[in-house]
C-alpha cells in the first residue's frame, strides 16, 4: 500500500493489488476514507466525510494529479 503524500492529516494512497482498476486515490484520515478517480478527478466513494472536507479533497486532487498519476503509472508499470 504506497502512500504518494501526505497534506496536513490526509494520507494519499494506493493499494498494489489494484492495477485492473482505472487510476485512482485513496485518501485517509483517522476513520475516513474516500477514493476518488484520477482520469477525470470523480468522487467514487466516501465513508464519513463530510461534503464541505470532500470539496477540499477535490481540489486537492485536482492540484496535485499530475503526481498522482505519475505515481501510479510508474509503480503499475513494473
Amino acid at each position: 500500500m504506497p502512500t504518494i503524500l501526505r497534506i496536513g492529516p490526509y494520507r494519499f494512497y494506493f493499494y498494489s493489488n489494484e492495477n485492473g482498476e482505472p487510476a485512482h486515490i485513496h485518501i485517509q484520515r483517522e476513520t475516513m476514507i474516500a477514493k476518488f478517480w484520477l482520469q477525470p478527478v470523480t468522487l467514487a466513494s466516501s465513508t464519513r466525510f463530510t461534503p464541505k472536507e470532500l470539496r477540499k479533497l477535490k481540489t486537492l486532487v485536482i492540484e496535485h494529479k499530475e503526481t498522482l498519476l505519475e505515481a501510479w503509472n510508474e509503480y503499475f508499470s513494473r
